[in-house]
Protein backbone atom coordinates (compact mmCIF):
# COMPACT_ATOMS: atom_id res chain seq x y z
CA UNK A 1 0.00 0.00 0.00
CA UNK A 2 1.00 3.10 -0.78
CA UNK A 3 2.47 5.22 1.81
CA UNK A 4 0.83 8.31 0.69
CA UNK A 5 -2.40 6.80 2.32
CA UNK A 6 -2.81 5.28 5.76
CA UNK A 7 -4.74 2.21 6.42
CA UNK A 8 -8.55 3.51 7.29
CA UNK A 9 -9.95 3.12 10.98
CA UNK A 10 -13.50 2.27 9.38
CA UNK A 11 -13.01 0.14 6.01
CA UNK A 12 -16.39 -0.68 5.64
CA UNK A 13 -17.70 3.20 5.68
CA UNK A 14 -14.90 4.04 3.15
CA UNK A 15 -16.04 1.39 0.93
CA UNK A 16 -19.52 2.98 1.14
CA UNK A 17 -18.31 5.92 0.66
CA UNK A 18 -16.24 5.18 -2.16
CA UNK A 19 -19.66 3.63 -4.01
CA UNK A 20 -21.24 6.66 -4.06
CA UNK A 21 -18.29 8.67 -5.23
CA UNK A 22 -19.88 10.30 -8.89
CA UNK A 23 -15.84 9.86 -10.36
CA UNK A 24 -15.23 6.07 -9.98
CA UNK A 25 -14.88 4.92 -12.80
CA UNK A 26 -16.76 2.03 -14.37
CA UNK A 27 -14.30 -0.53 -13.25
CA UNK A 28 -13.95 0.24 -9.85
CA UNK A 29 -17.69 0.41 -9.81
CA UNK A 30 -17.94 -3.06 -11.46
CA UNK A 31 -14.85 -4.61 -8.72
CA UNK A 32 -17.36 -3.17 -6.09
CA UNK A 33 -19.91 -5.78 -7.08
CA UNK A 34 -18.37 -8.50 -5.48
CA UNK A 35 -18.34 -6.24 -1.78
CA UNK A 36 -20.48 -8.55 0.53
CA UNK A 37 -19.74 -6.84 4.05
CA UNK A 38 -22.42 -3.68 3.24
CA UNK A 39 -25.46 -3.80 2.13
CA UNK A 40 -24.88 -2.70 -1.62
CA UNK A 41 -24.66 0.58 -1.72
CA UNK A 42 -23.22 0.84 -4.97
CA UNK A 43 -26.63 -0.72 -6.47
CA UNK A 44 -28.26 2.75 -5.51
CA UNK A 45 -26.01 4.73 -7.98
CA UNK A 46 -28.14 6.74 -10.53
CA UNK A 47 -25.12 6.27 -13.24
CA UNK A 48 -25.32 2.15 -13.65
CA UNK A 49 -25.93 0.87 -17.46
CA UNK A 50 -27.88 -1.95 -18.40
CA UNK A 51 -25.41 -4.18 -18.40
CA UNK A 52 -24.01 -3.58 -15.14
CA UNK A 53 -27.85 -3.72 -13.72
CA UNK A 54 -27.99 -7.39 -15.37
CA UNK A 55 -24.93 -8.12 -13.65
CA UNK A 56 -26.01 -7.29 -9.94
CA UNK A 57 -28.98 -9.01 -10.55
CA UNK A 58 -26.94 -11.93 -11.72
CA UNK A 59 -25.17 -12.12 -8.45
CA UNK A 60 -27.86 -13.35 -6.54
CA UNK A 61 -26.94 -11.43 -3.35
CA UNK A 62 -29.16 -10.23 -1.16
CA UNK A 63 -28.32 -6.65 -0.16
CA UNK A 64 -26.98 -5.72 -3.47
CA UNK A 65 -30.41 -6.42 -5.18
CA UNK A 66 -32.22 -4.99 -2.25
CA UNK A 67 -30.34 -2.00 -3.19
CA UNK A 68 -31.23 -1.58 -6.88
CA UNK A 69 -34.85 -2.36 -6.27
CA UNK A 70 -34.65 1.04 -4.07
CA UNK A 71 -32.94 2.50 -6.94
CA UNK A 72 -35.42 5.44 -7.88
CA UNK A 73 -33.54 5.62 -11.29
CA UNK A 74 -33.95 1.85 -12.17
CA UNK A 75 -35.49 1.53 -15.58
CA UNK A 76 -39.54 0.30 -16.05
CA UNK A 77 -37.55 -2.98 -17.49
CA UNK A 78 -35.60 -3.95 -14.42
CA UNK A 79 -38.41 -2.76 -11.49
CA UNK A 80 -40.52 -5.59 -13.72
CA UNK A 81 -38.21 -8.29 -13.64
CA UNK A 82 -37.55 -7.55 -9.75
CA UNK A 83 -41.04 -7.32 -9.02
CA UNK A 84 -41.25 -11.02 -9.83
CA UNK A 85 -38.40 -11.92 -7.70
CA UNK A 86 -39.24 -14.51 -5.09
CA UNK A 87 -37.75 -12.76 -2.19
CA UNK A 88 -40.11 -11.00 -0.83
CA UNK A 89 -38.25 -8.34 0.84
CA UNK A 90 -36.75 -7.80 -2.70
CA UNK A 91 -40.36 -6.97 -3.55
CA UNK A 92 -41.14 -4.88 -0.98
CA UNK A 93 -38.22 -2.61 -1.70
CA UNK A 94 -39.61 -2.11 -5.27
CA UNK A 95 -43.09 -1.40 -3.75
CA UNK A 96 -41.49 1.53 -1.57
CA UNK A 97 -39.78 2.94 -4.30
CA UNK A 98 -42.26 2.68 -7.06
CA UNK A 99 -43.51 6.29 -7.49
CA UNK A 100 -43.74 7.30 -10.29
CA UNK A 101 -43.58 3.85 -11.99
CA UNK A 102 -45.95 2.77 -14.83
CA UNK A 103 -49.06 1.39 -13.66
CA UNK A 104 -48.17 -2.44 -14.77
CA UNK A 105 -46.29 -2.51 -11.88
CA UNK A 106 -48.80 -1.12 -9.58
CA UNK A 107 -51.16 -3.78 -10.87
CA UNK A 108 -48.84 -6.52 -10.38
CA UNK A 109 -47.44 -5.42 -6.98
CA UNK A 110 -51.14 -4.73 -5.31
CA UNK A 111 -51.77 -8.93 -6.46
CA UNK A 112 -48.62 -9.40 -4.67
CA UNK A 113 -49.10 -13.09 -2.40
CA UNK A 114 -46.97 -11.22 0.46
CA UNK A 115 -49.08 -8.52 2.27
CA UNK A 116 -46.44 -6.54 3.50
CA UNK A 117 -45.90 -5.62 -0.36
CA UNK A 118 -49.56 -4.54 -0.64
CA UNK A 119 -49.02 -2.73 2.38
CA UNK A 120 -46.73 -0.71 0.90
CA UNK A 121 -49.21 0.28 -1.99
CA UNK A 122 -51.46 1.06 0.10
CA UNK A 123 -49.66 3.38 1.73
CA UNK A 124 -48.43 5.34 -1.82
CA UNK A 125 -50.28 7.86 -3.25
CA UNK A 126 -48.75 7.83 -6.90
CA UNK A 127 -51.15 4.12 -7.57
CA UNK A 128 -53.95 4.87 -9.52
CA UNK A 129 -56.98 5.47 -7.74
CA UNK A 130 -58.97 2.26 -8.99
CA UNK A 131 -56.21 -0.04 -8.16
CA UNK A 132 -55.88 1.33 -4.78
CA UNK A 133 -59.54 1.55 -4.02
CA UNK A 134 -59.32 -2.75 -4.69
CA UNK A 135 -57.36 -2.88 -1.56
CA UNK A 136 -60.18 -2.10 0.84
CA UNK A 137 -61.39 -5.37 -0.28
CA UNK A 138 -57.97 -7.17 0.24
CA UNK A 139 -58.19 -10.30 2.72
CA UNK A 140 -55.23 -9.24 5.37
CA UNK A 141 -56.51 -6.63 7.58
CA UNK A 142 -53.17 -4.79 7.31
CA UNK A 143 -53.45 -4.05 4.20
CA UNK A 144 -57.04 -2.73 4.68
CA UNK A 145 -55.59 -0.84 8.11
CA UNK A 146 -53.06 0.52 6.65
CA UNK A 147 -55.11 1.87 3.30
CA UNK A 148 -57.25 3.02 6.24
CA UNK A 149 -54.30 4.97 7.66
CA UNK A 150 -52.57 6.81 4.69
CA UNK A 151 -55.35 7.22 2.16
CA UNK A 152 -56.93 10.32 3.79
CA UNK A 153 -58.63 11.39 0.78
CA UNK A 154 -59.75 8.41 -0.51
CA UNK A 155 -63.57 8.69 -2.23
CA UNK A 156 -66.45 8.22 0.50
CA UNK A 157 -67.72 4.63 -0.95
CA UNK A 158 -63.73 3.40 0.35
CA UNK A 159 -63.59 5.42 3.61
CA UNK A 160 -67.02 3.81 3.99
CA UNK A 161 -65.99 0.45 3.70
CA UNK A 162 -62.94 0.76 6.22
CA UNK A 163 -64.90 2.74 8.50
CA UNK A 164 -67.10 -0.03 8.92
CA UNK A 165 -64.76 -3.02 8.45
CA UNK A 166 -65.11 -6.22 10.69
CA UNK A 167 -61.51 -5.72 11.79
CA UNK A 168 -60.52 -3.68 14.79
CA UNK A 169 -57.37 -2.49 13.58
CA UNK A 170 -59.20 -1.00 9.83
CA UNK A 171 -61.52 0.61 11.76
CA UNK A 172 -59.49 2.40 14.17
CA UNK A 173 -57.12 3.39 11.47
CA UNK A 174 -59.98 4.67 9.27
CA UNK A 175 -60.94 6.88 12.26
CA UNK A 176 -58.01 8.05 14.27
CA UNK A 177 -56.88 11.04 16.52
CA UNK A 178 -53.76 11.41 14.16
CA UNK A 179 -53.33 10.37 10.54
CA UNK A 180 -49.87 10.79 8.61
CA UNK A 181 -50.64 12.30 5.81
CA UNK A 182 -53.24 15.51 5.60
CA UNK A 183 -55.92 16.50 5.65
CA UNK A 184 -57.40 14.59 8.04
CA UNK A 185 -60.80 12.63 6.72
CA UNK A 186 -64.30 13.67 8.11
CA UNK A 187 -66.74 10.69 8.25
CA UNK A 188 -69.92 10.60 6.83
CA UNK A 189 -72.15 11.69 9.35
CA UNK A 190 -74.65 8.95 9.46
CA UNK A 191 -71.47 6.64 10.78
CA UNK A 192 -70.80 8.60 13.39
CA UNK A 193 -73.10 7.92 16.04
CA UNK A 194 -71.78 4.06 15.66
CA UNK A 195 -68.38 5.20 15.56
CA UNK A 196 -68.94 7.03 18.72
CA UNK A 197 -70.40 3.62 20.41
CA UNK A 198 -67.38 2.01 19.56
CA UNK A 199 -64.12 1.80 21.73
CA UNK A 200 -61.60 1.61 18.88
CA UNK A 201 -63.20 4.78 17.02
CA UNK A 202 -64.83 6.75 19.94
CA UNK A 203 -61.39 8.53 20.50
CA UNK A 204 -61.35 9.42 16.58
CA UNK A 205 -64.45 10.31 16.15
CA UNK A 206 -65.55 12.72 19.19
CA UNK A 207 -64.48 15.57 17.22
CA UNK A 208 -66.96 15.20 14.89
CA UNK A 209 -70.17 14.25 16.68
CA UNK A 210 -72.60 16.51 18.06
CA UNK A 211 -72.13 17.02 21.44
CA UNK A 212 -74.95 17.36 24.02
CA UNK A 213 -74.77 17.30 27.64
CA UNK A 214 -75.25 13.58 28.57
CA UNK A 215 -72.69 12.45 25.71
CA UNK A 216 -69.87 15.34 26.90
CA UNK A 217 -70.62 13.76 30.91
CA UNK A 218 -70.34 10.13 29.45
CA UNK A 219 -67.38 10.71 27.16
CA UNK A 220 -65.90 12.94 30.23
CA UNK A 221 -65.89 9.70 32.09
CA UNK A 222 -64.15 7.35 29.42
CA UNK A 223 -61.45 5.12 30.68
CA UNK A 224 -59.45 6.15 27.70
CA UNK A 225 -56.94 8.93 28.22
CA UNK A 226 -57.56 9.70 24.03
CA UNK A 227 -61.08 9.98 24.10
CA UNK A 228 -61.19 12.43 27.13
CA UNK A 229 -58.15 14.57 25.06
CA UNK A 230 -60.52 15.12 21.94
CA UNK A 231 -63.56 15.93 24.56
CA UNK A 232 -61.46 18.74 25.82
CA UNK A 233 -60.54 20.55 22.54
CA UNK A 234 -64.30 19.97 21.45
CA UNK A 235 -65.81 23.72 20.88
CA UNK A 236 -69.19 22.53 21.63
CA UNK A 237 -67.86 21.61 25.64
CA UNK A 238 -70.62 22.07 27.95
CA UNK A 239 -69.26 25.33 30.75
CA UNK A 240 -68.79 22.76 33.71
CA UNK A 241 -66.50 20.66 32.13
CA UNK A 242 -63.59 22.22 31.05
CA UNK A 243 -63.09 22.87 35.02
CA UNK A 244 -63.29 19.10 35.52
CA UNK A 245 -60.83 17.87 32.47
CA UNK A 246 -58.14 20.55 33.71
CA UNK A 247 -57.67 18.37 36.48
CA UNK A 248 -57.71 14.72 34.76
CA UNK A 249 -55.28 12.59 35.96
CA UNK A 250 -53.57 12.65 32.82
CA UNK A 251 -51.77 16.10 31.53
CA UNK A 252 -52.06 15.51 28.05
CA UNK A 253 -55.90 16.01 28.67
CA UNK A 254 -55.17 19.14 30.65
CA UNK A 255 -52.85 20.59 27.59
CA UNK A 256 -56.08 20.72 25.52
CA UNK A 257 -57.82 22.52 27.97
CA UNK A 258 -55.12 24.58 28.41
CA UNK A 259 -56.02 25.35 24.18
CA UNK A 260 -59.25 26.64 24.34
CA UNK A 261 -59.96 30.01 22.97
CA UNK A 262 -62.54 30.52 26.03
CA UNK A 263 -60.43 28.70 29.00
CA UNK A 264 -60.67 31.44 31.60
CA UNK A 265 -56.54 32.90 32.22
CA UNK A 266 -56.51 31.82 35.74
CA UNK A 267 -57.37 27.83 34.30
CA UNK A 268 -54.62 28.43 31.91
CA UNK A 269 -52.12 29.44 33.99
CA UNK A 270 -52.19 26.72 36.97
CA UNK A 271 -52.46 24.23 33.92
CA UNK A 272 -49.19 25.90 32.19
CA UNK A 273 -47.16 26.14 35.60
CA UNK A 274 -48.37 22.46 36.98
CA UNK A 275 -47.15 20.63 33.95
CA UNK A 276 -44.24 22.91 33.36
CA UNK A 277 -43.27 22.95 36.99
CA UNK A 278 -44.30 19.58 38.60
CA UNK A 279 -41.04 17.70 40.16
CA UNK A 280 -41.48 14.33 38.99
CA UNK A 281 -42.78 12.21 42.78
CA UNK A 282 -40.04 10.40 44.49
CA UNK A 283 -39.09 7.22 43.86
CA UNK A 284 -39.47 5.01 46.91
CA UNK A 285 -36.31 3.24 48.01
CA UNK A 286 -36.23 -0.67 48.55
CA UNK A 287 -36.55 -2.21 51.66
CA UNK A 288 -35.85 -5.90 53.13
CA UNK A 289 -38.51 -6.10 55.15
CA UNK A 290 -40.61 -8.78 53.31
CA UNK A 291 -41.60 -9.71 49.95
CA UNK A 292 -45.23 -7.63 50.17
CA UNK A 293 -43.19 -4.19 50.77
CA UNK A 294 -41.02 -5.35 47.99
CA UNK A 295 -44.23 -6.21 45.54
CA UNK A 296 -45.47 -2.98 46.83
CA UNK A 297 -42.66 -0.30 46.42
CA UNK A 298 -42.56 -2.02 42.73
CA UNK A 299 -45.81 -0.72 41.96
CA UNK A 300 -45.05 2.12 43.60
CA UNK A 301 -41.96 2.80 41.44
CA UNK A 302 -44.14 1.78 38.21
CA UNK A 303 -46.56 4.69 38.86
CA UNK A 304 -44.32 6.98 39.37
CA UNK A 305 -42.12 6.50 36.21
CA UNK A 306 -45.66 6.40 34.39
CA UNK A 307 -46.38 9.56 35.93
CA UNK A 308 -43.13 11.12 35.26
CA UNK A 309 -43.58 9.75 31.38
CA UNK A 310 -47.40 11.56 31.25
CA UNK A 311 -45.76 14.61 32.48
CA UNK A 312 -42.93 15.02 30.20
CA UNK A 313 -45.49 14.09 27.15
CA UNK A 314 -47.70 16.91 28.14
CA UNK A 315 -44.67 19.13 28.63
CA UNK A 316 -43.40 18.05 24.62
CA UNK A 317 -47.43 18.96 23.56
CA UNK A 318 -47.36 22.72 25.25
CA UNK A 319 -44.16 23.42 23.49
CA UNK A 320 -45.41 22.10 20.02
CA UNK A 321 -48.61 23.18 20.64
CA UNK A 322 -49.72 25.47 17.66
CA UNK A 323 -53.48 27.74 17.78
CA UNK A 324 -54.98 28.59 14.79
CA UNK A 325 -57.25 31.47 16.58
CA UNK A 326 -54.12 32.83 17.89
CA UNK A 327 -52.46 32.97 14.54
CA UNK A 328 -55.49 34.50 13.57
CA UNK A 329 -55.79 37.21 15.96
CA UNK A 330 -51.87 38.02 17.07
CA UNK A 331 -51.54 41.08 18.66
CA UNK A 332 -52.59 40.48 21.97
CA UNK A 333 -50.36 37.65 22.35
CA UNK A 334 -46.94 39.00 20.87
CA UNK A 335 -45.63 39.40 24.65
CA UNK A 336 -47.64 36.09 26.20
CA UNK A 337 -46.07 34.60 28.92
CA UNK A 338 -46.30 31.36 26.74
CA UNK A 339 -43.79 30.11 24.46
CA UNK A 340 -46.19 28.16 21.93
CA UNK A 341 -48.78 31.92 22.34
CA UNK A 342 -45.82 33.87 20.61
CA UNK A 343 -44.78 30.85 18.40
CA UNK A 344 -48.38 31.18 17.36
CA UNK A 345 -48.15 34.86 16.34
CA UNK A 346 -45.52 34.60 14.90
CA UNK A 347 -47.08 31.80 12.14
CA UNK A 348 -48.96 35.15 11.16
CA UNK A 349 -48.51 36.91 7.78
CA UNK A 350 -50.09 40.10 9.31
CA UNK A 351 -47.73 41.51 11.59
CA UNK A 352 -46.62 45.10 11.40
CA UNK A 353 -42.80 45.40 11.18
CA UNK A 354 -42.69 46.88 14.93
CA UNK A 355 -43.82 43.43 16.14
CA UNK A 356 -41.85 41.29 13.83
CA UNK A 357 -38.92 43.08 15.05
CA UNK A 358 -39.95 42.40 18.54
CA UNK A 359 -40.41 38.78 17.83
CA UNK A 360 -37.12 38.21 15.69
CA UNK A 361 -35.58 38.81 18.75
CA UNK A 362 -37.06 36.89 21.27
CA UNK A 363 -35.47 34.90 24.18
CA UNK A 364 -36.83 32.05 22.60
CA UNK A 365 -35.30 30.32 19.57
CA UNK A 366 -38.83 28.83 18.46
CA UNK A 367 -40.00 31.85 18.47
CA UNK A 368 -37.57 33.56 16.74
CA UNK A 369 -37.30 31.33 13.87
CA UNK A 370 -41.08 30.60 12.87
CA UNK A 371 -41.07 34.88 12.80
CA UNK A 372 -38.14 34.24 10.54
CA UNK A 373 -39.82 31.55 7.95
CA UNK A 374 -43.12 33.67 8.32
CA UNK A 375 -41.31 37.09 7.48
CA UNK A 376 -38.58 36.30 4.94
CA UNK A 377 -38.57 39.90 3.95
CA UNK A 378 -37.36 41.24 7.16
CA UNK A 379 -34.29 38.92 7.49
CA UNK A 380 -31.14 40.43 6.81
CA UNK A 381 -27.97 38.50 6.96
CA UNK A 382 -27.25 39.79 10.48
CA UNK A 383 -30.16 38.40 11.47
CA UNK A 384 -29.90 35.52 9.50
CA UNK A 385 -26.86 34.85 11.04
CA UNK A 386 -28.17 35.36 14.72
CA UNK A 387 -30.85 32.98 14.40
CA UNK A 388 -29.12 30.18 13.00
CA UNK A 389 -26.24 31.03 15.63
CA UNK A 390 -28.48 30.61 18.61
CA UNK A 391 -31.03 28.10 16.64
CA UNK A 392 -32.05 25.63 19.52
CA UNK A 393 -34.65 22.74 18.28
CA UNK A 394 -36.48 20.48 21.09
CA UNK A 395 -34.58 17.85 19.67
CA UNK A 396 -31.97 16.17 16.93
CA UNK A 397 -33.24 17.61 13.34
CA UNK A 398 -30.66 18.15 10.38
CA UNK A 399 -32.50 21.07 9.45
CA UNK A 400 -30.76 24.53 10.46
CA UNK A 401 -32.33 28.07 9.86
CA UNK A 402 -29.17 28.65 7.27
CA UNK A 403 -30.92 26.31 4.90
CA UNK A 404 -33.52 28.19 4.28
CA UNK A 405 -31.82 32.13 4.75
CA UNK A 406 -28.16 31.22 2.81
CA UNK A 407 -25.65 33.48 4.01
CA UNK A 408 -23.94 35.53 1.81
CA UNK A 409 -19.96 34.57 0.82
CA UNK A 410 -18.39 36.69 2.98
CA UNK A 411 -20.05 35.83 6.09
CA UNK A 412 -19.41 32.12 5.29
CA UNK A 413 -15.98 32.77 4.86
CA UNK A 414 -15.46 35.21 7.89
CA UNK A 415 -17.32 31.75 9.63
CA UNK A 416 -14.24 29.91 8.65
CA UNK A 417 -12.80 31.18 11.67
CA UNK A 418 -15.68 31.54 14.36
CA UNK A 419 -15.44 29.77 17.95
CA UNK A 420 -18.71 27.44 17.59
CA UNK A 421 -18.12 25.13 15.36
CA UNK A 422 -21.87 24.76 14.18
CA UNK A 423 -20.85 27.70 12.51
CA UNK A 424 -17.46 26.74 11.24
CA UNK A 425 -19.15 24.10 9.47
CA UNK A 426 -21.57 26.91 7.49
CA UNK A 427 -18.39 27.79 6.02
CA UNK A 428 -18.02 24.67 4.08
CA UNK A 429 -21.11 26.15 1.88
CA UNK A 430 -19.02 28.37 -0.03
CA UNK A 431 -18.01 26.55 -2.95
CA UNK A 432 -15.26 28.67 -3.48
CA UNK A 433 -14.16 29.41 -0.06
CA UNK A 434 -10.21 29.67 0.03
CA UNK A 435 -7.90 26.41 -0.07
CA UNK A 436 -5.94 27.67 2.77
CA UNK A 437 -9.19 27.73 4.69
CA UNK A 438 -10.99 24.28 3.74
CA UNK A 439 -7.41 22.71 4.37
CA UNK A 440 -7.92 24.11 7.90
CA UNK A 441 -11.17 22.65 8.02
CA UNK A 442 -10.77 19.95 7.53
CA UNK A 443 -8.27 19.33 10.19
CA UNK A 444 -10.64 20.64 12.99
CA UNK A 445 -10.38 19.81 16.63
CA UNK A 446 -14.04 19.71 16.99
CA UNK A 447 -14.59 16.27 18.78
CA UNK A 448 -17.95 15.97 16.82
CA UNK A 449 -15.97 15.91 13.86
CA UNK A 450 -19.38 17.91 11.88
CA UNK A 451 -16.75 20.40 10.52
CA UNK A 452 -14.26 18.11 8.93
CA UNK A 453 -17.14 15.56 7.60
CA UNK A 454 -18.77 19.23 5.59
CA UNK A 455 -14.55 19.95 4.87
CA UNK A 456 -14.22 16.60 3.58
CA UNK A 457 -17.24 16.69 0.93
CA UNK A 458 -15.38 20.52 -0.60
CA UNK A 459 -14.87 20.36 -4.11
CA UNK A 460 -11.50 22.56 -3.44
CA UNK A 461 -9.98 20.36 -0.55
CA UNK A 462 -6.78 18.72 -2.04
CA UNK A 463 -6.39 15.41 -3.19
CA UNK A 464 -3.67 14.50 -0.47
CA UNK A 465 -5.85 15.85 2.29
CA UNK A 466 -8.71 14.27 0.95
CA UNK A 467 -6.59 11.06 1.20
CA UNK A 468 -5.70 11.69 4.37
CA UNK A 469 -9.17 12.00 5.72
CA UNK A 470 -10.18 8.48 4.66
CA UNK A 471 -8.28 7.51 8.14
CA UNK A 472 -9.60 10.16 9.76
CA UNK A 473 -11.12 8.40 13.31
CA UNK A 474 -15.07 9.74 12.52
CA UNK A 475 -16.95 6.98 10.07
CA UNK A 476 -18.49 9.38 8.92
CA UNK A 477 -15.65 11.77 7.81
CA UNK A 478 -14.11 9.13 6.29
CA UNK A 479 -16.92 8.00 4.15
CA UNK A 480 -17.18 11.58 2.87
CA UNK A 481 -13.87 11.87 1.94
CA UNK A 482 -13.64 8.49 0.12
CA UNK A 483 -16.96 10.23 -1.85
CA UNK A 484 -15.16 13.22 -2.68
CA UNK A 485 -14.67 13.22 -6.28
CA UNK A 486 -10.92 14.57 -5.34
CA UNK A 487 -10.13 10.88 -4.36
CA UNK A 488 -7.07 9.80 -6.46
CA UNK A 489 -8.01 6.76 -8.63
CA UNK A 490 -4.43 5.32 -6.69
CA UNK A 491 -6.32 5.69 -3.55
CA UNK A 492 -9.89 4.50 -4.82
CA UNK A 493 -7.77 1.27 -5.88
CA UNK A 494 -5.90 0.43 -2.56
CA UNK A 495 -9.40 1.18 -1.02
CA UNK A 496 -10.61 -1.60 -2.94
CA UNK A 497 -7.91 -3.87 -2.95
CA UNK A 498 -7.87 -3.29 1.24
CA UNK A 499 -11.57 -4.78 1.01
CA UNK A 500 -9.99 -7.62 -1.50
CA UNK A 501 -11.82 -6.75 -4.38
Amino acid sequence: MSDAMPRPVHLGKVVDGLAENPALPSAFIRRLFGYRKGFGTVAKRTDLTGDMIAEIIATDDHWLIHSLALNGGLPRVFRMMLAEHPDPAIRRAVAVAADGAPRELFERLAKDADPQVREYVAQSDHVPADLRALLAKDPAPEVRAALAQWWTTAPEPVRRLLLTDPDDSVRAGACATYSPRGPHPVPPADLVPALLADPVTRAGAVRHCALGTATARRLAGDPDDDVRAELAGHPDLPPALPDELARDPNPCVAVRVFARQDTPEPTRAAIHAQIRYEAPPPTPRANHQNHQDQLNLLDLDEEAHEREFMVELARSELRTLRLPWVTADPLPYVDSTYVCFRVSAAMSDRLPPPLVARLLADEESSVRTTMALHAREHVDPDTAERIDRTYRPFKRVRWRPADDFPLPVEVLRRLATDCDPRMRQLATRDPDLPVGSVRSLAADPDPDAAVRRAAAAHPRLPAADVTRLLADPSEFVAAAAAANPNLPTTAMHHILALADL
